[in-house]
């Protein structure tokens, strides 16, 4: 199994986490270990996010990475920051070839077949299925599903709680992003924890 395929199966549904102040990074990532969703995905969409991720990394138990991971300077300073794996809203040559040869795990961003074609000839066997609601939703996945057997997703965009089961019960499916977890400003650790044991009930039997 690689190390990619691991970190998608630790839990049914992984973070994607945004966050403004790096204060709020040890009791977020805390509260969401703590209801059994290790695997944290930090997206570089605030000024706060590498430092987020330093003080996430010091959590135990948690398995920190770093999100809109948009090119080779963003991967250099994410992998610096001491990310684990690496998640790409697409997926271009320059930053696959970069990740690739950087070996760490990658998640790039597809949403149709060529981008999943890209990224075989790059050996990658693992992707972010994004964004999943508007790109077709659950029946332009399994339509994907078909012509790509070997290869795995994590489907991010528009999923709640509520249509999390529908989307992990694809069997290529090995678990989905979701952004519903942690609200903006200061965090509430007891409802992160509540929603993050909701979001871990889910895993496949």
């Amino acid at each position: 199994m690689t190390r990619i395929e691991q970190i998608m199966r630790t839990a049914p549904v992984i973070p994607v986490l945004v966050i403004d102040d790096a204060a709020h990074a040890r009791p977020i990532a805390e509260a969401l270990v703590a209801g059994g969703l290790r695997v944290l995905e930090v997206t570089l969409r605030t000024a706060a996010a590498l430092d987020v991720i330093r003080e996430m990394k010091s959590v135990t138990g948690a398995i920190v990475g770093a999100g809109t991971v948009l090119n080779e300077a963003d991967l250099r300073a994410s992998i610096d920051a001491g990310s684990e794996f690496i998640v790409s809203p697409g997926l271009t040559d320059a930053l696959g070839k970069a990740a690739v040869a950087s070996g760490i795990p990658f998640l790039p961003g597809t949403a149709n077949a060529s981008d999943i074609m890209r990224g075989l000839d790059l050996g990658l066997r693992h992707f972010k299925f994004f964004p999943a609601a508007t790109s077709g939703g659950i029946p332009a996945l399994k339509a994907l599903c078909g012509p790509f057997g070997d290869v795995h997703f994590c489907p991010t965009g528009g999923i709640t709680q509520d249509t999390a089961r529908d989307w992990l019960a694809i069997d290529q499916v090995r678990c989905v992003g979701g952004s519903w977890l942690v609200a903006k400003g200061a965090p509430d650790e007891a409802r992160i924890t509540a929603a993050a044991q909701a979001a871990a009930a889910l895993a496949k039997g």
